[in-house]
């Protein structure tokens, strides 16, 4: 499973059947024909309960998926001219990009410049995720996910400790937290995506965003970066230095094994998507409650051109309109983008069940929340980041997120060297 998977289906794991509702009234095909309504596809788990209110509110035609099953019926779907009204993707990666360049998603630009509203009420750093070229072509219809580091406050307590602000200083934790025979760090290594945001972050704060920008852009030899190199020899650095838990390579992530490391304080710190805050509340409520569990940003790296606001993770999953679509579709879609999506109902059902949206202007709704203290804290992370990295295995094309998270497996285990790996992953630019 890669990030992205995780992600958006973290909370359906096992569920690869169809769900499905209708709630408008009669049958019909992929793009409404037979009814004349909006249909939309998403996916099982997240941030499915609020989309269905919303869908029964608007009259939309709804059908869910568990995430390979969308991602193989979608493609055909397009591929034919059968996709339905709203397609849910990631933002401006792989599966997006593929459907702009082939003109099969309503470039919403025109009906931006109608009602800046449209996209000008989310966070500039998630709304940004929904362009190409400049150009809107989606808009967020869910919760963000930024990733983060988790750590046990007692076990800091413990050697006397506080969160690492920079990368030296989590270097200089990794052998105190050996020494007192605690892991300085989870990780679910044989789910090899979870290895995914140490390349990115390490990355982004040696030499900033424009690193990865020319990969995705399939520059010749952008792998080769020196940004490359140096984090892949940091993260070398840190395995062999044991800055993991003994054994990561054969911990599974998606039975949150690698989550119960954290609160059972056998591991001190966990780099995590923010889905790890209601996985942890659910299975022990009181180590939240008794406030035992804190989170920082991802350390600085001396000398490096990354901004320390940036952050990586999932900015929010994005609806998009079928170019194929009738214009009577199209306009009750836009509709729905306006005025369901994120609407004042939308927000609180999305902080209920606790996801932060991508809103300008909901403090106050926040600090009225179950866990005002962190939803606050994710909600700040992406008002103020300069750069909110899509994950790379969504960013890029399937056949390249695979070669990725392989050779990011070899790189962790030290079976290749950091320019084994620019070298492995330079021959899939542009495939």
């Amino acid at each position: 499973m890669t990030l992205g998977k995780r992600r958006t289906a973290l909370m359906a794991a096992g569920l690869a059947a169809l769900l499905s509702f209708t709630a408008a009234c009669g049958s019909s095909g992929p793009s409404g024909a037979g009814s004349g309504g909006v249909t939309a596809w998403g996916l099982t788990g997240g941030d499915e309960q609020t989309m269905r209110k919303s869908f029964e509110q608007a009259k939309i035609d709804g059908q869910f998926f568990g995430n390979d099953a969308y991602k193989q019926k979608i493609r055909s779907a397009v591929g034919a001219n059968q996709a339905p009204t709203l397609l849910f993707s990631w933002g401006n990666g792989g599966m997006l990009k593929s459907w702009v360049d082939a003109g099969k998603v309503m470039d919403l630009t025109p009906e931006v410049q109608k009602d800046p509203t449209l996209a000008g009420r989310y966070l500039p750093s998630v709304a940004e995720t929904g362009k190409i070229d400049g150009k809107t072509y989606a808009v967020p219809n869910n919760g963000m996910q930024p990733v983060v580091i988790f750590y046990n406050k007692d076990l800091f307590n413990r050697i006397g400790a506080q969160p690492p602000k920079t990368w030296d200083e989590l270097m200089a934790l990794v052998p105190r937290f050996n020494q007192a025979g605690i892991a300085p760090f989870s990780i679910g290594g044989q789910s090899k995506w979870p290895l995914l945001m140490w390349e990115e972050y390490l990355v982004d704060r040696i030499g900033g965003p424009e690193v990865f920008n020319a990969v995705a852009a399939n520059k010749p030899n952008a792998w080769s970066d020196p940004a490359f190199i140096e984090a892949n020899r940091k993260i070398q650095d840190l395995v062999s230095a044991n800055g993991f838990i003994n054994g990561f390579n054969s911990i599974a992530t998606d039975s949150n094994a690698d989550t119960a490391l954290l609160y059972t304080g056998r591991a001190a710190m966990y780099l995590m998507g923010s889905w790890a805050f209601p996985t942890i509340k659910k299975a022990d409520p009181g180590f939240i409650t008794d406030g035992k569990l804190g989170w920082t940003t991802f350390p600085t790296v001396a000398g490096g051109k990354g901004n320390p606001d940036d952050i990586v993770g999932n900015p929010a999953n994005y609806w998009s309109i079928s170019a194929n679509a009738t214009d009577q579709q199209k306009q009750a879609a836009v509709d729905y983008l306006r005025t369901g999506v994120m609407s004042d109902s939308y927000v609180d059902n999305l902080l209920a069940s606790g996801s932060v949206p991508p809103v300008n202007g909901i403090e106050s709704k926040l600090a009225k929340t179950e866990d005002p203290e962190y939803l606050s804290y994710v909600y700040g992370l992406a008002s103020k980041a300069p750069n909110f990295q899509l994950s790379w295995d969504q960013a890029l094309s399937p056949g390249q997120a695979d070669a990725l998270l392989n050779n990011l497996g070899q790189l962790f285990l030290k079976q290749i060297t950091p320019e084994q790996f620019s070298a492995n992953m330079n021959a899939t630019i542009g495939k």
